[in-house]
Parts: C-alpha cells; sequence; structure tokens
C-alpha cells in the first residue's frame, strides 16, 4: 500500500498503487489533463506558462503531469520568420 497526498487537496490516502489525485479529486485531474491535452492540439509549441495563463490552470501544475509522465517534453528547432 502507498500513502499518497492528493495535489489538489492535499488529503492523505491510501492506494495500491502509486496515485497523484484521490477519488474525490480524480475528475478535477482528469478534466484539466484533457484541457491541457486539447489546447496542445491546437497550440502544439506552447510551454507550461502558455498553458497556465490560456486555461487559469497553475504553471505548477501543468509541470506536474510532465513529472508524472503523462505529458512529454518535446525538443524542436525553431527558425527565425523572414522579414
Amino acid at each position: 500500500m502507498y500513502t499518497n497526498v492528493c495535489k489538489h487537496c492535499h488529503k492523505i490516502f491510501l492506494s495500491r498503487l502509486k496515485a497523484y489525485a484521490c477519488e474525490n479529486c480524480k475528475e478535477i485531474d482528469s478534466n484539466h489533463f484533457d484541457d491541457i491535452e486539447s489546447y496542445l492540439k491546437e497550440y502544439p509549441n506552447s510551454n507550461a506558462l502558455q498553458i497556465s495563463e490560456a486555461l487559469g490552470i497553475t504553471a505548477y501544475e501543468v509541470l506536474n503531469y510532465v513529472k508524472e509522465g503523462r505529458l512529454n517534453v518535446s525538443r524542436g528547432k525553431f527558425e527565425r520568420l523572414p522579414d
């Protein structure tokens, strides 16, 4: 059994698997992730600050999804647009 702390309400709970959200906050977590995922489909080169400003979710929470392995970081190259 794992002792977990919910990242939304900070409640301590037990579960068989490592979890980041309690049963009460699972839907909130799922909704935030779905919002981030759909935003990134529309604006694929966005960073955590742009996502947080557009969706009203903290940048810390967006970075936690990366840390959890639910979002991936891609390294691309940027090109300068002609003047």
